[in-house]
């Protein structure tokens, strides 16, 4: 079995693609969903958030919402919005929010290769959260939202991708949270083959975002256990080169200083890190370095030296504030569960944290150095799995451009 493969995808005419696309399933409520698919019937979010089309209150779990789904999707498929392709292709994807473009390989990614852990995870999953997409790919008979991976960087395969984008996209939609899509289909058979040859001689790929997508896609493929070549052993990816990836920080926020004042809290602080006060928002230019916003006051946080671990999973920057300052200080051992810590993706700003102290809703919050890609890398070869709330992907992969259906 290929590491990946082409595949025949479900995909809006380009006369609909821009009304069809819509935001991923997990970064809206059913609430901005609703709001968001207001007046436009095509919206993905029919499918993804399907509980937007019953009563308000549905729960998104009630199997009701995945039947409505499947019956959005069959009536966007009868009425010529989505077609799907008559032939196995890849696809290509361009992603560009402001200066940074980073360009993919759409592919369906081998089961039994995650189930190996040649496609590596970083991340536990939640057995609810897994029940949820393995119940929509059943009902849909489709994959609908991409699971993010990522390469090492390889010219050879970056130039073949990069080739295919100097014709026209079959698709080009600025959304409409400034983040361009770009979309290519790849039919030509020679490239298609040199494509799968390429990756089939890569040592791993690694899953950026998207655990649960994956965790159910090899549940399912284990459930309808169709043969080895049928289409339900591989799942919908999108796959970019590792040095294109953006991540952004993701920042903490804590609701109290466990029993310290704030004089004392700094003290203890002071036991693990060097403290600097600064005038303005500190976002924390190197590894080891984070910013602190307490009592109206910035400051620059610098971990002892000595307090820095060699192991992948230790020297994360989110392992050092965790292990040095939010459990012995704040008595936060499981961030995963104490409601008395939120987290804040770095796309919010550091505004954003400052407003969550001032409100007197939090004590105090951390900006974070955004952990790096080669990080993210380290710890999936080790086999280890990163904190939680490590990484923030930006930008977001759109669902709706292209589904993967599994017969």
């Amino acid at each position: 079995m290929s590491l990946i493969r082409p595949f025949a995808g479900l995909r809006p005419v380009p006369e609909h693609a821009a009304a069809v696309v819509a935001p991923p399933y997990d970064v809206l409520n059913s609430d901005e969903a609703r709001q968001r698919a207001a007046g436009r019937p095509w919206s993905f979010l029919h499918i993804s958030k399907a509980e937007i089309d019953l009563p308000q209150g549905t729960n998104p779990h009630d199997p009701a919402v995945y039947a409505k789904a499947a019956e959005n999707l069959q009536k966007m498929v009868d009425k010529g919005i989505l077609r799907r392709d008559d032939k196995p292709c890849y696809y290509v994807y361009r992603l560009t929010m402001g200066q940074h473009v980073q360009t993919g390989l759409v592919a369906a990614a081998s089961v039994a290769d995650y189930d190996s852990n040649r496609i590596r995870k970083h991340e536990f999953t939640r057995p609810d959260k897994e029940d949820d997409r393995v119940r929509q790919i059943e009902a849909l008979n489709a994959q609908t939202g991409p699971v993010l991976l990522a390469y090492r960087s390889q010219e050879d395969i970056d130039r073949m991708i990069a080739s295919v984008t100097s014709s026209a996209p079959e698709y080009e939609i600025a959304a409409d949270d400034g983040i361009g899509h770009a979309f290519w289909v790849v039919k030509d058979q020679g490239l298609i083959d040199r494509l799968t040859a390429a990756f089939d001689k890569m040592d791993a790929l690694y899953i950026a975002d998207g655990h649960h997508r994956s965790a159910a896609a090899s549940r399912v493929a284990a459930t309808l256990n169709r043969g080895p070549d049928a289409m339900s052993n591989y799942f919908l990816s999108v796959i970019f080169p590792h040095k294109q990836m953006k991540i952004l920080d993701y920042n903490r926020v804590v609701k109290d200083l466990n029993g310290l004042s704030g004089a004392e809290f700094r003290k203890r602080v002071d036991e693990a890190f060097e403290t600097r006060p600064e005038k303005d928002a500190v976002a924390p230019g190197r590894p080891g370095e984070f910013g602190m916003y307490l009592d109206g006051r910035w400051y620059r946080l610098t971990i002892h030296a000595d307090r820095v671990p060699a192991d992948p999973v230790g020297r994360l920057d989110v392992s050092l504030l965790a292990n040095n300052l939010l459990e012995p200080v704040l008595g936060i051992s499981d961030p995963r569960r104490d409601p008395r810590i939120d987290f804040v993706g770095g796309i919010r700003g550091l505004r954003e944290l400052e407003k969550r102290v001032e409100s007197g809703d939090m004590a105090v919050a951390f900006s974070m150095f955004p952990t790096s890609m080669d990080d993210l890398m380290a710890v999936a070869d080790a086999n280890e799995v990163m904190p939680p709330k490590s990484t923030w992907f930006e930008p977001k992969l759109a669902d709706g451009l292209v589904s993967h259906v599994l017969d």
